[in-house]
């Protein structure tokens, strides 16, 4: 073979290798996940604490302090629509028109701003469905996948995989630089039955990964490896937590839930 012709064919060869490797590596964020990263950038986490879940001193208000995404939520939006608004026109429709409140407002040093005409609708949007998946505003009624849930916080597993298991933490070295989050494209290519989720819940590995070369280079990489549960699960875990995820999965995209 001519050496012109096997530096073509070596060209190509590399070519598709990275086209390859782009492929594999390239992020598919889920709406909360755009949505953290967009209040981070929007500045969102200096008055809401970091990621949203402590509130800043607000002298003047009868509070104390801003609202954090979690837990006080309710107090102020009881449903993403509120939540949209406050987030939109910097408070909801009834409370914007309630002089009180109005009055009341400008006591604070610290007031709400409004990002309607700093933010696209689409990023309104990703906002919304982070504040409300942190604010946990929509459970599953199944007591099966509710238990789930549940169990996930008491293992720990929001500590790396977020709440409700929906966030994309930096994991740097790992395939996509990040931790999947469960109702994400990008958990389907680690987990593809309940089966070998169980493996990954209680090896800290999917068994079809220990024999893969490529699996194998990432996972080592990486920094942050998911721990091994087998000797901390009570009887029926992985099944309530399989039952969580399956229901989370089923939730429509474009819905904040």
């Amino acid at each position: 073979m001519k050496p012109r012709v096997v530096a073509l064919a070596l060209t190509g060869a590399l070519i598709l290798g990275i086209g390859a490797l782009a492929f594999l590596t390239r992020a598919r964020l889920t709406p909360v996940e755009r949505g953290r990263r967009l209040a981070e950038a929007t500045g969102c986490f200096a008055c809401h604490g970091a990621e949203g879940i402590r509130g800043m001193a607000n002298p003047g208000r009868d509070e104390k302090q801003v609202p954090s995404f979690e837990g006080t939520l309710m107090m102020y939006a009881k449903n993403p629509e509120e939540v949209r608004e406050w987030i939109r026109d910097g408070g909801t429709k009834t409370r914007r028109e309630d002089p009180d409140w109005q009055a009341e407002r400008k006591l604070g040093v610290v007031r709400m701003p409004a990002f309607g005409r700093r933010l696209r609708a689409s990023q309104i949007e990703d906002l919304v469905a982070y504040v409300v998946a942190v604010g946990g505003q929509n459970a599953p009624d199944d007591s099966l996948a509710s238990h789930g849930k549940d169990r996930a916080d008491e293992l720990g597993c929001v500590g790396c995989h977020g709440p409700g298991g929906r966030l994309a933490r930096a994991n740097p070295g790992s395939l996509k630089g990040y931790i999947p989050p469960w109702d994400g494209a990008d958990f389907t290519e680690l987990v593809s039955s309940e089966t070998e989720f169980r493996e990954w819940v209680e090896d800290g590995v999917g068994h079809r990964f220990r024999s893969n070369p490529v699996a194998q280079f990432f996972l080592r990489r990486a920094p942050l490896h998911m721990p091994a549960f087998k000797k901390h699960l009570a009887p029926g875990d992985v099944e309530a937590l399989w039952a969580y995820v399956t229901w989370l999965r089923a939730q429509p995209e474009d819905q904040p839930h």
